[in-house]
């Protein structure tokens, strides 16, 4: 889903680089957080009315219990250089087992993952625009598809991650300098196939634009 479009990737000062040059005056991003992890708060167990048998909460439920947990941003990757388009980095090294939770900031351009609170993996963006606007807010991955292709465009969508019902998903993507979405989060193909490894349906992912982010700082939206 890559159209023709343009826009600045930016994570945090010094941390991405557009047709060569730094764009400085980011601090942390809510999504993209340049150096710093973002963690999920285990979700609570629903429970059923007194007067009624309790039953296994259905997929919804589970997912909606997700969308409502807080994480805590731990630790932020440090990164050898800048990010360029279509770059992105992936360390899992000494990160404990843990919820996941996925931001996007469309500002920064940039999407980063963290486990247990701590980031594992951050990644420059394309996005949507002009009358294809990628949407903001919390969405849990409600689908996952290693080999999907668009039904309207007819287009591929490698290890797609959907987020909404219309169609809008994380998937791998061809990300340069210019290029635009009908709405999705483009990202890299080999960052895509590793964030699809580890998420799970009910997953969080929070997309903000330019919402700043601080260490230890609890979010629940």
């Amino acid at each position: 889903m890559t159209g023709g479009f343009g826009g600045a990737a930016l994570r945090m000062t010094g941390r991405l680089l557009v047709g060569g040059a730094v764009l400085a005056g980011a601090t942390h991003m809510l999504a993209p957080v340049a150096q710093a992890p973002v963690v999920a708060a285990a979700p609570a167990p629903r429970t059923a009315p007194a007067s009624v048998p309790a039953t296994p909460p259905r997929p919804m439920a589970a997912v909606a219990t997700a969308v409502d947990a807080p994480f805590v941003v731990k630790r932020i990757m440090t990164l050898d250089g800048p990010l360029r388009h279509g770059g992105y980095a992936w360390d899992e090294t000494g990160v404990p087992q843990g919820p996941l939770v996925v931001t996007v900031d469309i500002a920064a351009e940039v999407i980063s993952v963290f486990r247990d609170g701590y980031e594992i993996g951050t990644a420059a963006i394309v996005y949507g625009a002009g009358n294809k606007p990628t949407p903001l807010g919390t969405f849990a991955i409600s689908q996952k598809d290693a080999n999907h292709v668009s039904s309207l465009y007819d287009a591929p969508m490698p290890y797609m991650m959907r987020l909404t019902s219309d169609g809008v998903a994380i998937h791998g993507s061809l990300v340069e300098w210019n290029a635009a979405t009908h709405g999705c989060i483009g990202v890299p193909t080999p960052f895509a196939k590793l964030l699809f490894g580890q998420a799970k349906l009910g997953d969080r992912v929070i997309i903000t634009n330019g919402k700043r982010l601080a260490l230890g700082q609890a979010i629940t939206t």
